[in-house]
């Protein structure tokens, strides 16, 4: 069964569209009377071709596609990228990579704000109810530097999650911030502060200074999927299990060594404070792994 498409109307055409996969001999007219239903519809469009004729649908889709070799100049003007090696698989393979790209840069914001917030919040609710600063600025310079943004340089390179091409598209309007990732970031935050604070209240300042950190360097694997710990492991991303390990053990030295505890005044822990330590900085994956398993 087949249509034409010069005897339809509006209505007809996004009848069509739904109905139908391959549309032969089409006009630049239509070409982009095809796009305008798929919008209509609320889909995303992407859009290839070559010739002059393809330039109108290549103008009105979401991502126009030219052709690099075979492509006239006027196609590569109208579209929003350039297909080099005329290979649709590269098209593929383009998009599977920019998936990545595009959470890497999510995993690496929600991980830095989120353990930012824990930061604000052990310091203003420790002033809020009369405590003494339960961290001084050069430890919490110290987190920043280097508990909080080596981890976020290596999310910056995760391999791209195997089911990202299984994702629809994103809209072109959607905020990276939207209202469920702030929640889980001040969920996040509140959580990993909360454990510093209780740290600090049954401690000291050098076990608050120690699981804000290491509490903070855990929580990195959670950020890695969206998927369960269990599932993904914490060996598929190299870089960043090597740089958790290096800044525990700058963690440990600023503790433990006696050179290092004038600048960033710290103290020794004994063996059950360092329990109390571990146990609490690994809290934060039973959180994480709650959170993913009611959102899955």
């Amino acid at each position: 069964r087949w249509v034409d498409m010069r005897a339809i109307d509006e209505s007809e055409i996004d009848a069509a569209a739904q109905q139908y996969t391959v549309f032969g001999r089409v006009t630049p007219q239509q070409k982009r009377q095809l796009i305008q239903a798929f919008h209509r519809q609320k889909h995303t469009v992407a859009m290839t071709g070559d010739g002059v004729n393809d330039a109108p649908a290549l103008k009105a889709a979401d991502i126009g596609c030219a052709m690099g070799r075979t492509g006239t100049d006027v196609a590569k003007n109208a579209s929003d990228i350039i297909l080099m090696d005329d290979n649709f698989s590269t098209i593929v393979s383009a998009v599977r990579e920019g998936r990545g790209i595009y959470d890497n840069i999510k995993k690496a914001i929600h991980f830095l704000l989120s353990c930012n917030i824990g930061e604000i919040m052990t310091i203003f609710v420790a002033i809020f109810f009369g405590l003494s600063a339960p961290l001084l600025p050069v430890q919490l310079l110290f987190i920043n530097l280097v508990t909080d943004s080596f981890p976020a340089l290596c999310l910056g390179v995760e391999p791209p999650d195997p089911d990202s091409m299984n994702r629809p598209p994103l809209s072109k309007n959607e905020s990276i911030f939207h209202f469920d990732t702030v929640f889980q970031m001040v969920l996040e935050g509140m959580f990993i502060g909360s454990l510093a604070l209780f740290a600090y209240t049954s401690g000291n300042s050098t076990m608050c200074f120690a699981v804000l950190s290491l509490s903070q360097l855990v929580h990195s694997f959670n950020m890695r999927s969206e998927h369960s710990l269990l599932e993904t492991g914490i060996l598929g991303n190299k870089k960043l299990l090597f740089s958790v390990l290096f800044c525990i053990v700058l963690q440990c030295l600023v503790i433990c060594m006696p050179v290092l505890q004038p600048i960033f005044h710290t103290q020794s822990l004994n063996l059950r404070e360092w329990v109390v330590v571990g146990i609490l900085s690994l809290m934060p994956i039973p959180l994480m792994e709650i959170s993913k398993r009611l959102h899955g």
